[in-house]
């Protein structure tokens, strides 16, 4: 029967007993995980993941944390391995093997021909008496008490602390290679995320309008410059190419506010000086902070100096920056 306290209590018991096994993992980071570090580090090869069950899929997200963080890392089943797939092992590649028993039929049967290839072996395992953690080269223990599971049975604290693990061998691997956010933004391409890290101010603002105006231009010339370009600003500058300042929206209300006869106004009386600039080679989340700081909703965009258009913070919206 369906009872909320008996589900948030369920819940919090799985939350307390994976919060358990990572806490755990500090008793088992010691020479050998030193050493497995170094091993991998070192080698000319890749690192070639592997496991059965539950074990497997975690070593494909440990495969994917190491490729996206420097680590050249591939994917290798323990069952198909040993129908074909140790083709993809290479002389130079070190292997891990995940496994919480160890002792998992395929596992026999993949370590020692991995090891007859001459292939450093890797375990994380969480028995440290298994066929594994004895015929692996390097053991990475992750043994835990329970399983969150009630039955004891379904995979749960244990594959966390093997991720956890993975995780720990990549940023310590991350690390000494010097793995930049520039680095990060290479193999992070797409989304919100790479764009955060490589989309630059000119990448956006290149491709709107360049709306100008000098410090003599009618007040109509500046509302037709405002509204014809579509970037709720516009630039004023003079006769030698200096920026003056930034006329916006809010410049023309609270002009409107201001003068009883605005007809005869020019650029000049109503522009904003000291607008706030940024050079196109700035990345984008610079302008945003920028924007933030200010609390303004368009910037000046420069290059070598020189006036080079407006960035709107639509612009950083229409990206997934915001």
């Amino acid at each position: 029967m369906f009872s909320v306290d008996s589900v948030l209590a369920s819940a919090l018991e799985t939350i307390r007993l994976e919060a358990e096994s990572v806490s755990k993992l500090a008793d088992y980071i010691n020479a050998s995980f030193a050493e497995a570090v170094r091993v991998i580090h070192e080698a000319k090869g890749r690192v070639v993941v592997s496991g059965i069950g539950k074990s497997a899929v975690i070593a494909q997200k440990m495969v994917a944390t190491f490729n996206s963080t420097g680590t050249p890392s591939l994917f290798m089943h323990a069952a198909d391995a040993i129908h074909g797939d140790l083709g993809m092992i290479q002389p130079d590649d070190v292997a891990i093997v995940i496994s919480k028993s160890g002792n998992s039929p395929e596992i026999k049967v993949l370590v020692p021909l991995i090891k007859n290839f001459g292939n450093s072996v890797i375990s994380i395992c969480g028995n440290e008496d298994s066929f594994l953690a004895k015929q692996c080269d390097i053991f990475l223990n992750t043994t835990v008490e329970k399983e969150a599971c009630p039955n004891n049975l379904a995979p749960t604290t244990s594959t966390t602390a093997q991720m956890v693990m993975g995780d720990a061998l990549a940023v310590c691997l991350l690390n000494l290679k010097g793995f930049t956010d520039k680095d990060f933004a290479r193999y992070h391409p797409g989304g919100a995320l790479g764009k955060r890290l490589y989309l630059r101010v000119s990448d956006m603002s290149d491709a709107n309008e360049k709306p100008v105006v000098s410090p003599s231009s009618s007040l109509r010339e500046v509302i037709y410059e405002i509204s014809g370009k579509r970037l709720g600003a516009t630039a004023v500058i003079d006769e030698d190419g200096q920026l003056k300042g930034i006329i916006t929206d809010g410049d023309l209300r609270r002009m409107l506010e201001k003068y009883d006869n605005p007809a005869q106004l020019k650029a000049a009386d109503i522009l904003s000086a000291g607008a706030k600039s940024i050079d196109g080679g700035e990345l984008a989340t610079e302008a945003l902070a920028l924007m933030r700081k200010h609390d303004i909703s368009q910037l000046i965009v420069t290059k070598d100096g020189k006036y080079a258009g407006i960035l709107h913070i639509h612009d950083l919206v229409r990206e997934g920056i915001i």
